[in-house]
């Protein structure tokens, strides 16, 4: 994430999901798609609410609308997902966890318990990452 742009609001980051999922979408397309993942909350997402927010976020320069013939308000997010979860989490790191992504990889853990699959792809995650490093990719 460009450390101009600013850390977008839980309601921002669901709309930014929803046009990292489907890609260029209108203001309807993000309200319907809120509102089927939102089946069992009892506030619906409003498509004026939805607007207002979108709207706010391209003022703010998380997402860009496209300009075109029709009426739609069509827009794009200007951030890519993985720019923004890494830049998201390691603030996180640095603020929660005193920089030790150690801590927050057990407490991830002992929040959500992964599954032996899951645990299966970490640890194959963890050695082609150390693969890596000793190979001389800092990254």
């Amino acid at each position: 994430m460009d450390a101009k742009l600013p850390k977008p609001t839980p309601a921002e980051t669901e709309i930014l999901n929803v046009l990292w999922d489907l890609g260029p979408c209108t203001v309807k397309q993000v309200q319907t798609r809120l509102v089927a993942e939102r089946a069992d909350d009892p506030r619906p997402a409003g498509y004026t609410t939805i607007l207002k927010l979108m709207q706010i976020m391209a003022e703010k320069g998380l997402l860009r609308r496209i300009e075109g013939a029709a009426r739609a308000h069509v827009y794009v997010p200007v951030i890519e997902r993985d720019m923004a979860q890494r830049q998201m989490v390691r603030e996180l790191v640095d603020r929660l966890f005193g920089g030790s992504s150690t801590q927050l990889v057990l407490q991830a853990l002992e929040e959500r318990p992964a599954t032996v699959e899951e645990l299966d792809e970490i640890r194959r995650l963890i050695k082609a990452r150390a693969q890596t490093r000793a190979e001389g990719d800092p990254a």
